[in-house]
């Protein structure tokens, strides 16, 4: 379990590591993705929220998070468990309610009304890819139309939905990824997750690794194709609130190879701000500029190690960052 900051506020994460889970699926080990292996008990809540709480920081306007991917699928009374522990903590006005991870294939109008009965606010979907051969390939265990059901039922009862997407999946392209992107568009969420896939050990696909019949993406290839997801989500005013695997908590002894850095959103940002300035700097003759950035957003513009502006500089433009709160994260503006 462990607390993190988001928007300023503190948010509760709680996993619940394949807790109900029906499928195996191909890149799959909870363990390792979580660090946890222990049964997330009630007094767990507990101390996670009032942990929270006697941090001294903000709560009010956090969630109490149950990730793990399948909270709708675990037993029914495990289930009561849980959301009984977390209950209070809504109805006191410490947190502004609940958060939870699930499969597209376990939402259904009576979990729904449960869930609403409890606080919660927020229903995140597993979905993964929208390209069917894919999830089967990935013995995923729903389709594509298990997402868009889902997602249509989640709203209509006025949660907030988000849903989550992989890059770089056995069997996908990237062609097939920006489908997925697309297919997330449409169903308008508000918050979506990127994860690229990476290879642990334990898993199937470590298996056809090994048998050289998976080939991971480099971790340039997943910072190109991630950077294109977070412009399509940014032009669509839909908030990635996740880009890559949380670093530590278990993921570095399980690694075998992959694009895993933990850095990884900084580095897709930072590629966004290349992109943009370099698209934008060929209507400029070559010579000396200011790039106007978000004042928070300066080291994104930089690049790890000044490589954006190395990289316009032999495109034959000088570039000086300079910020402004005036400008909103991902705008440049350019100056003499």
């Amino acid at each position: 379990m462990s607390s993190r900051k988001q928007d300023k506020h503190i948010n509760v994460a709680l996993f619940v590591p394949h807790e109900g889970c029906p499928n195996d699926c191909m890149f799959c080990n909870q363990k390792a993705i979580s660090g946890k292996t222990e049964r997330l008990t009630a007094a767990d809540v507990a101390l996670a929220a009032e942990t929270a709480i006697g941090s001294g920081k903000d709560t009010t306007g956090g969630e109490i998070a149950f990730f793990g991917g399948s909270f709708t699928a675990i037993d029914k009374d495990y289930r009561k468990e849980l959301l009984d522990a977390a209950k209070p903590y809504i109805e006191n006005g410490s947190f502004k309610g609940i958060r939870i991870s699930t499969r597209p294939d376990f939402i259904d109008d009576e979990i729904l009304m449960l869930l609403k009965e409890y606080g919660v606010t927020a229903i995140e979907l597993g979905a993964q890819s929208m390209v069917d051969k894919v999830l089967k390939a990935n013995c995923r265990g729903h389709l594509s139309e298990d997402t868009r059901r889902a997602s249509e039922l989640i709203k209509s009862y006025g949660f907030e939905l988000g849903l989550q997407m992989m890059t770089g999946m056995y069997a996908d392209t990237d062609e097939g990824t920006l489908y997925t992107a697309d297919e997330f568009i449409k169903l308008r969420p508000a918050t979506v997750r990127i994860y690229p896939t990476i290879v642990l050990k334990n898993t199937m696909l470590a298996e056809l690794y090994y048998k050289k019949l998976y080939e991971p993406q480099t971790l340039g290839e997943a910072i190109e194709i991630c950077a294109q997801l977070l412009l399509k989500f940014n032009a669509a005013n839909i908030k990635v609130i996740r880009l890559g695997l949380h670093s530590g908590g278990g993921v570095e002894p399980d690694y075998i190879a992959g694009p895993y850095y933990p850095a990884f959103g900084e580095l897709c940002e930072s590629r966004v701000y290349f992109k943009k300035a370099a698209d934008m700097l060929k209507d400029y003759p070559k010579g000396k500029y200011q790039l106007i950035v978000n004042k928070s957003e300066i080291s994104k513009m930089i690049g790890q190690r000044r490589e954006n502006l190395i990289k316009l500089a032999e495109m034959g433009y000088e570039c000086r960052v300079l910020g402004s709160e005036d400008i909103i994260p991902y705008e440049i503006k350019i100056s003499r």
